[in-house]
């Protein structure tokens, strides 16, 4: 696949790839405390609609495309950037969309997502909780043959893939002098696809000769809790994605789940309350980053990585990168509201107390 550097390392790799980003994204130097740091702008992968996912759904739709199906289904927050990123990308390439929803706090980035998602006049399927996930994909998938639904963010071998050509691509910005090798990449955790794919990435390019500097700790923040982000399930999400590599014609992995363990740290201390709760630390951080320099963040994602950014920078850690999630294209609000679930209706109109 022309443009992707996964590809360009792996070229025996045999898989279904639908070409979705502008790649490879640009990496940004700001200065705090008369410090570097250095930004990978994953928010600018899109000019339709940006972030991490934008690489999850290239592997995701084409595998999508390439087993016949019509139709995908996203599950995710009310405000889930992944939801809205599949809903559009899919379309343009002539998929039907659909999202699984389920109620999160408000915020800007939330209300923003959602009423994007309304407005599209995708299929929305409204859950009472989180809780109910896992058996609304099912009922989906019994029900129409012709849909596929992926999990939450995309997070199985499949949706890895994406961050691990961005491993690679990383590599190829280094080796061009665009910025250090890292001692740490700081991403935001919350399905753990994206944390789990450059892991698995920075490992494999290290074993070929691609990254030839010491692999850089994963530094994986978490905005949803355990267990979903445990450090073991998501190091073995990375394992996972190696084998599959292998098997799709890659080279084999010799790493241990052991391995990949010690190369990642999740970080529990800005989550705050809870998922989507803006955190004053978060907010601090989103606005000194701001002033210099940094690009567009939000309070759900990359707010919070950056909050623990700027503790490791207080801390002479370094270098550092910061994996910036947050699409930078800003999304026009629904005009109409009444094609969606009574209760997203409310979510969207009602004002928090």
């Amino acid at each position: 696949m022309e443009g992707v550097a996964l590809f360009r390392w792996l070229p025996k790799l045999r898989m279904p790839w639908v070409r979705l980003g502008a790649w490879p994204t640009p990496i940004e130097k700001i200065v705090v405390d008369s410090r570097p740091i250095w930004i990978k702008d994953e928010g600018a992968s899109s000019p339709l609609y940006g972030g991490n996912k934008v690489r999850t759904l290239e592997a995701w739709l084409g595998h999508a495309q390439a087993a016949g199906f019509e139709k995908i289904w996203a599950m995710g927050a009310y405000g889930s950037n992944h939801a809205i990123a599949t809903i559009l990308h899919a379309r343009a390439i002539g998929l039907e969309a659909g999202a699984i929803l389920f109620p999160q706090p408000r915020s800007e980035w939330a209300e923003e997502n959602l009423s994007a998602m309304v407005a599209t006049g995708a299929d929305l399927v409204r859950l009472r909780s989180v809780v109910g996930v896992p058996f609304a994909g099912l009922r989906i998938a019994r029900r129409d043959r012709r849909a596929i639904v992926m999990p939450p963010g995309g997070a199985t071998p499949v949706g890895t893939f994406g961050a691990m050509s961005a491993a690679f691509e990383l590599a190829e910005q280094i080796h061009a002098g665009i910025a250090p090798p890292p001692t740490r990449i700081v991403v935001a955790i919350g399905s753990t696809c994206t944390s789990a794919g450059l892991l698995a990435g920075c490992s494999l390019a290290h074993a070929i000769g691609a990254w030839p500097w010491p692999v850089p700790i994963v530094h994986a923040v978490r905005v949803t809790p355990w267990p979903v982000t445990s450090r073991v399930r998501t190091a073995h999400l990375a394992l996972r994605s190696l084998q599959r590599i292998a098997e799709l014609g890659g080279p084999r992995n010799e790493l241990g789940l052991a391995q990949l363990v010690r190369r990642l740290v999740v970080d529990g201390e800005e989550l705050g309350s809870g998922y989507g709760v803006v955190t004053r630390a978060c907010d601090r951080a989103m606005h000194r980053l701001a002033r210099a320099g940094a690009p567009r963040l939000d309070g759900v994602y990359s707010g919070k990585a950056s909050a623990a950014l700027l503790r490791l920078h207080s801390a002479n850690i370094g270098p550092l990168m910061l994996w910036s999630t947050k699409s930078t294209v800003r999304l026009a609000p629904a005009s109409d509201l009444r094609g969606a679930p009574a209760a997203v209706r409310e979510w969207l109109t009602s004002r928090p107390c």
